[in-house]
């Protein structure tokens, strides 16, 4: 719903105008003074404003004006009894979106607003599309090439499409997020915003105002009204980062609005309308929780139309080569990014480390690394402690299932060390066999067997 913000010091036409424009759905805040309305733009989501534009103190010129420093891209209608040809030039100089005079025509009125707001929301979304550009969510932003991301990329691919909603699983710092804008971002919602919030990271008194709004009043500190997640990702995506720590009252009003896709916000009673797709991620496992009575079953099936199981780090090891070559690409600011290169110790660590902080713990150890090395290889010198300290023996029980026999479990592991060893050599076999002791045509022989392309 848009908000627009009437401002003239003649009340009956504050009354007028809410009268008339209230009706065609848009939300109408209303200020008898300049200095009002500039807190109220200052404070509140507002789409547009119409001002007089003579007004005892602050005038609508220098509100204009006033308006143009905080919000430059806001439209603002002038409107005057005194209407000349020099004001409407200076009022059209000073970036007004138009200029009209009273007393007005009302389907003019209807007409001039309605231009305003869809030229405002073609501003909003060109700015968007602009910052989306520079980093576009498509598999290419996702790194790996390991069987378990394939089936990602798949998945992403059957969903996208849709309108259902996706509960994306998997450990902290495995990606989530990522996984959520690239369906947005490969799905017919791709032009429209792609909205976020952390469930996990507010008060349920905050995290439902910041879910569905609140007007002015609501609560102690409720000094304007703030339009919610659910109204800015309206006809676009909204993702409920960490849906499994949202407190059980606020999971019965959550339910309701997914089923209606409708709201009030806090404090409200104008009911507002929506059109959004909901993505979703959770770390917890919901259905033990459900068990617990700590989450909702019909929320959750709510949620998971579509399921996606991003996997962690240590099931797709053969994705590390990737990954460190990305992170050294993106931090090695100032530094001769295609000269920094692994030690084999260093290799060693990372390929024999659990990383129980998934890929985000990957991220920090090589940013860790380059900041670090003075030189062009990255050693063990450079990696925490807790990489470099004695390993563990292999934990067989910890990625092989005690139900499997022992000649699938050799190739299972023989597999995983073929698209390793390839991955870390560029695909170069002769590299790749050298580094696993054995000969070019043995693992060609292999990567047949195995379907590996290279």
């Amino acid at each position: 719903m848009e908000t627009i913000l009437i401002v003239d010091d003649e009340k009956n036409y504050l009354v007028v105008l809410e009268a008339l424009l209230g009706p065609e759905g848009y939300e109408i805040i209303t200020a008898d003074n300049a200095r009002n309305a500039l807190r109220l733009a200052r404070e509140s989501d507002v789409d547009l404003i119409i001002t007089d534009m003579k007004m005892p103190g602050m005038n609508g010129m220098e509100l204009l004006e006033e308006c143009q420093k905080i919000k430059p891209e806001l439209p603002v209608i002038m409107m005057t009894a005194f209407g000349t040809i020099e004001m409407a030039v200076e009022a059209m100089k000073n970036n007004a979106y138009d200029y009209i005079t009273k007393p007005f025509q009302n389907e003019q009125l209807k007409l001039t607003v309605k231009k305003a707001l869809e030229n405002y929301r073609l501003i909003k979304e060109n700015r968007f599309l602009s910052e989306a550009l520079s980093d576009r969510f498509k598999f290419g932003n996702i790194i790996g090439k390991s069987k378990p991301m394939l089936k990602v990329y798949d998945l992403i691919r059957k969903v996208a499409q849709s309108k259902a909603s996706v509960l994306i699983t998997g450990p902290s710092g495995t990606g989530k997020e990522l996984i959520a804008k690239a369906i947005h971002y490969n799905s017919p919602r791709k032009d429209r915003q792609f909205v976020s919030i952390n469930c996990g990271a507010l008060t349920e008194t905050l995290l439902e105002s910041e879910l569905f709004g609140h007007e002015k009043g609501a609560f102690t500190g409720a000094v304007a009204m703030k339009k919610g997640r659910f109204e800015l990702a309206d006809n676009g995506t909204l993702f409920l980062d960490e849906v499994g720590d949202m407190p059980l009252s606020l999971q019965i009003k959550l339910l309701r609005v997914l089923q209606e896709m409708e709201f009030e916000r806090v404090g409200g009673t104008k009911t507002i309308k929506v059109d959004v797709r909901i993505l979703s991620a959770s770390n917890r496992n919901i259905k033990e929780d459900i068990a617990k009575d700590v989450f909702r079953e019909d929320l959750f099936y709510r949620l998971n139309v579509m399921d996606i199981e991003v996997p962690p780090l240590n099931e797709r090891v053969d994705d590390i080569p990737l990954l460190v070559k990305h992170f050294i690409e993106k931090y090695s600011d100032g530094k001769d990014k295609d000269n920094i290169e692994l030690a084999p110790e260093a290799w060693k660590a990372l390929y024999s480390y659990s990383w129980p902080g998934n890929v985000r713990e990957l991220e920090n150890v090589i940013e860790r690394a380059i900041v670090l090395n003075s030189g062009e290889k990255i050693t063990l010198d450079d990696l925490p402690e807790e990489l470099t300290g004695e390993k563990a023996e292999l934990d067989v029980d910890g990625f092989i299932p005690l139900n499997i026999s022992l000649p699938k479990a050799l190739e299972q592991i023989e597999e995983k060390l073929i698209r390793r060893a390839l991955a870390q050599c560029n695909n170069v076999q002769s590299h790749a066999a050298n580094m696993l002791g054995i000969k070019k045509n043995l693992i060609q022989h292999k990567m047949k067997k195995y379907d590996i392309v290279a």
